[in-house]
């Protein structure tokens, strides 16, 4: 099986109608949106990094057990300038754009400006973010678009620094049941400090529900958390989330910004500056979401990358929180074009897989109690907290399993104590064939997997009322390299990871990152 991965998606704007095999239950409603990038070349120039491509996103809507299928590309302000000038003109993170060879000295000039304090791409090709009432495509940096839903249509451009000082977004905000949206971000050497903000976006009131202005003109920030050095902050893509309390993991992966004010001159990429210091420890901050202050007590851990959070909740005087770590980071190498196409993909040479690991922080004061004593004292986790002396306590994770990424769980759980999470095998690989169902109370788990077949992300969708836990579905885009069939949206049973149904598309499905459900009463 092999997959070409560099070659540019194509867009079907047009609703179709897609071939449902099977029978989808009558109360799943709704649409699923995917994106992740899809224009990987455009005239004689390419993108060196696979998630540097330009956005596609795609829609499966979901109505009376059938299924309609369309996809667009986000015609952001970087699709435009790209298009216009028939090359890649604008850098993303693992790819440096450079003029063309023809261009005179003035051009050269303003775009070496450019770089040395980058405008950041508004190529939002890693996930949707609900802010308010819209849906927006975001990645990383201070823009996100906003997009229409049912049409896909590209909207309006929201840059995060009109609003709050943040140079830097995550693409992985938390919600809650009252629809406010709360997320992090990072403000470089802004007023000589380097902080993260942690803020939140209020649900729309009834006096602007019928405004277009933006959600985040009534952003509030909750916290901010002082950089450990105020030129290399720490990169973080999730973070976690309880009742009373946020959790943020300040890794030993960071990312240099005077090395990122020179790259263009260097000739390297804006990646090349993010490094690994294996010798520091990761430094887990805890913060009070009603004061927003952060806890006194420091914890720590071992050096460790972190790309996305489980889960996270609060038990008997602990705050426990799941998350997918590995030991460096070369993740994000495997994911150049060239390492792809030379893998193939499916055996990747030097990838380290992840693995699976709970950690469990005392809320409780360490006073009174003696160095080298362990606080944690839950009984269905291994997971330590070993004080090292007075406010300081050295955490290590209980792993659950390894091979395992792109969790996802019945978010009605989300700050609760989950027992069941869906997600991607990569034992071999950062390209998963398999989707898999973990039981982290037995850590036993269930397949679904078919021959030549490639699935996304698994998304799970609760059923209304439903009796348990996993009483619901899973959605996941599939990439069908079998000859002559189609790719499809497939729908789990929750429980058993058995088929309920699949849709096939006629036309062919992309790669993706990250996506969400929206019901259709939304």
């Amino acid at each position: 099986m092999t997959t070409n991965y560099s070659k540019n998606a194509e867009e079907s704007p047009e609703p179709c109608k897609a071939d449902v095999k099977g029978s989808i239950p009558s109360w799943l409603q709704g649409t699923l949106l995917r994106n992740g990038p899809g224009i990987f070349s455009v005239g004689v120039t390419s993108y060196d990094h696979w998630c540097d491509g330009m956005a596609i996103m795609k829609s499966f809507a979901i109505k009376d057990g059938e299924v309609t299928y369309r996809s667009k590309f986000l015609t952001s302000d970087t699709y435009k300038a790209n298009m216009a000038a028939n090359r890649i003109v604008v850098s993303e993170m693992g790819t440096m754009a450079y003029p063309d060879p023809s261009k005179n000295f003035i051009v050269k000039a303003i775009t070496f400006l450019n770089h040395t304090v980058p405008d950041f791409t508004d190529n939002g090709a890693s996930n949707f973010i609900k802010y308010g009432k819209d849906y927006y495509a975001t990645s990383e940096t201070n823009y996100i678009r906003k997009i229409d839903p049912v049409t896909l249509e590209t909207l309006d451009k929201v840059d995060y620094m009109k609003y709050l000082p943040v140079n830097l977004a995550s693409s992985h905000p938390h919600y809650d049941k009252e629809g406010n949206t709360y997320n992090i971000g990072t403000s470089i050497a802004e007023k000589a400090k380097t902080k993260y903000i942690l803020f939140k976006v209020p649900a729309v009131s009834e006096k602007d529900k019928d405004k277009d202005a933006p959600a985040l003109k009534n952003v509030e920030v909750i916290c901010t958390v002082p950089c450990r050095s105020l030129l290399t902050p720490s990169y973080y893509h999730s973070f976690g989330i309880t009742d009373n309390y946020f959790i943020f993991i300040e890794q030993p992966l960071k990312l240099d910004i005077l090395k990122m004010a020179t790259a263009y001159m260097r000739g390297v990429n804006w990646a090349s500056c993010m490094k690994l210091c294996p010798e520091e420890n990761t430094l887990i901050h805890l913060i009070d979401r009603k004061t927003g202050k952060v806890v006194e007590t420091k914890y720590y851990t071992g050096a460790m990358v972190v790309y996305h959070h489980v889960n996270a909740f609060e038990d008997d005087g602990h705050v426990v929180f799941d998350v997918i770590a590995y030991n460096d980071n070369s993740l994000y190498e495997m994911f150049y074009l060239s390492k792809l196409k030379k893998d193939s993909g499916f055996q990747n040479a030097g990838y380290f897989k992840p693995s699976y690991k709970r950690f469990a922080l005392p809320i409780q004061s360490d006073k009174g109690v003696a160095v080298g004593e362990d606080l944690v004292k839950l009984k269905y986790t291994t997971a330590s907290a070993v004080k090292e002396k007075e406010g300081k306590l050295m955490c290590q994770a209980e792993v659950f399993c390894e091979g395992f990424e792109l969790p996802r769980i019945n978010y009605d759980f989300n700050c609760k104590r989950h027992r069941f999470v869906y997600g991607n095998c990569v034992e071999e690989s950062v390209l998963a064939k398999e989707i898999a169902k973990l039981d982290t109370e037995t850590k036993e788990k269930v397949y679904w997997s078919e021959e030549n077949c490639l699935p996304s992300e698994p998304v799970f969708i609760p059923r209304p009322n439903g009796e348990s836990e996993d009483d619901g579905v899973v959605l996941a885009s599939v990439i069908n390299c079998n000859p002559g069939q189609s790719g499809f949206l497939l729908i789990l049973d929750g429980r058993t990871l058995k088929e309920v149904a699949r849709a096939y598309v006629n036309t062919p499905i992309n790669r993706d990152m990250h996506g969400l459900f929206i019901p259709l009463e939304n």
